[in-house]
């Protein structure tokens, strides 16, 4: 069977960009993306490029030459889903916040309500694509709600997990390590899969499609996530320990990472992982590992989560040591809220945590990045704090010696210390002797993201090393 129509449900920081790389390299299959959100899908149709939700070098380019041609954005889900052969979900699934595995396991509830949707306005076979990050045989889910919800269709259920680094997704997209399919080892199971794997190969080489069964393919992508978490937390806790030694961790890293054995990559030293993949998926295998009484192997991915808090804690802890452990009244300069340069996405981003903990300790604290909306920086901060339990009257506080400016020179104007959380390459070109004389002296530029370099010998310059 030929693919021609394709329905992705879930339009965010996945949905979009894949299926936008999919049109575009099959012009003749017919791609629509839908959600629930109305707004979002007119963010995603507005003729102004700079209003599209999700922020990736390359994107606004990809949608100029397919969007209203062969890609679509729609919040009618029936009409979508009917229409379709081939169905990609690719919603959220954030860490529970209560019931059984509150805290750690995977929120499937979107999925298994989409699931539900699918099953509901589906008149014909559908082959159904696993693109969110799901625990391992949650496909097993998937078929029970679907043959047990419409019983005249026969559903497929294939496991294509997405590897993209935000920043560099398009890239990524374009140029996969590998894509990795999983699916049933029967015939139905076959002719799905390699429905999947003829889209792919349109640009992707054969050498780099992997086939895999399904529970194989769910498990790899928490695999890889926690491996790469794994290397950053590794040495982020030996940072800590040349500070106290006076080892220095930019040496340490490079000669590390020369042995080919371990390679350079993720072996940075830095505030600490974030984004919407890393610590989610960790906490997920947790979980997993638990559930199945493997407690050892619970207690050692629990670590690498650990380690990453740790690592934000000591950052903040830095800061105040070096303003004399006085920060009460002081302004500190944030800058880079996003979790990484060239994306809008600040979830679980280390500089929401580090500016909770210098707010909690009576500082004021101006922010600029880039990307990042005001709004987003301010939804933020109210998320982290309902989940501390904080109050109104505390929060209304903090929120009083918060200001979330259009530019690094505000920020920076009369702060005692600027932070730098998030590597922008447009922070390499300030001119920094000149920006710090608008600081309270002595200045002090602490760069929790290392990327810079020949700074003033003046500035009292700290740094832990780059992600």
């Amino acid at each position: 069977m030929k693919i021609t129509k394709i329905c992705c449900i879930g339009a965010g920081y996945v949905g979009g960009p894949t299926m936008a790389v999919i049109a575009a390299k099959c012009p003749e299959i017919k791609v629509t993306v839908v959600d629930k959100s109305e707004e979002k899908i007119r963010m995603w149709n507005s003729k102004n490029l700079n209003e599209i939700p999700v922020f990736e070098p390359g994107l606004k380019k990809i949608l100029s030459e397919v969007r209203d041609k062969n890609l679509f954005f729609s919040s009618d889900i029936e009409s979508s889903v009917d229409e379709s052969e081939m169905i990609f979900i690719a919603v959220n699934t954030p860490t529970k916040t209560s019931g059984k595995g509150k805290g750690m396991a995977a929120d499937l509830s979107n999925v298994i309500s989409t699931a539900r949707e699918i099953a509901k306005f589906s008149k014909n076979d559908k082959i159904i694509v696993e693109k969110s990050t799901l625990p391992v045989r949650t496909a097993e889910k998937l078929k029970e709600i679907l043959s047990s919800t419409n019983k005249r269709v026969k559903f497929e259920i294939l496991s294509n997990p997405e590897f993209l680094a935000e920043g560099t997704a398009i890239k990524d997209l374009f140029k996969s390590d590998r894509v990795l399919i999983g699916g049933d080892d029967t015939k139905s199971g076959r002719n799905a899969v390699k429905c999947l794997t003829e889209i792919y190969e349109k640009w992707i080489p054969q050498s780099k499609i992997l086939k895999t069964n399904v529970w194989s393919s769910e498990l790899s992508k928490l695999a890889a996530n926690a491996m790469l978490a794994q290397r950053i937390s590794s040495i982020n806790s030996l940072s800590a320990l040349c500070e106290k030694t006076g080892a220095n961790i930019k040496e340490i890293s490079k000669a590390i990472g020369m042995d080919k054995r371990i390679g350079n990559e993720f072996l940075n030293a830095s505030v600490g992982f974030g984004g919407s993949c890393f610590q989610k998926d960790i906490l997920n295998l947790v979980y997993l590992s638990r559930h199945y009484g493997l407690n050892d192997v619970a207690d050692f991915w629990h670590q690498v989560v650990k380690i990453n808090d740790y690592q934000k804690n000591r950052f903040a802890e830095n800061i105040k040591k070096f303003l004399n452990n006085d920060i009460k009244n002081k302004k500190i300069a944030i800058l880079g809220w996003a979790f990484k340069k060239n994306t809008n996405d600040s979830r679980e981003s280390a500089s929401i945590e580090v500016t909770n903990i210098l707010l909690q300790n009576g500082a004021y604290v101006d922010i600029f990045d880039p990307m990042v909306s005001s709004d987003k920086i301010t939804s933020d901060l109210t998320n982290l704090w309902s989940k501390l339990n904080i109050s109104k009257t505390l929060r209304d506080q903090m929120f009083s010696k918060m200001n979330i400016r259009d530019n690094h020179i505000d920020a920076i104007e009369n702060s005692s210390l600027a932070a730098i959380l998030t590597e922008w390459d447009e922070f390499k070109s300030y001119e920094w002797e000149s920006i710090t004389k608008k600081m309270i002296l002595p200045s002090i530029v602490y760069d929790g993201r290392a990327f810079m370099s020949n700074l003033n010998t003046k500035i009292n310059y700290y740094s832990i090393g780059v992600n």
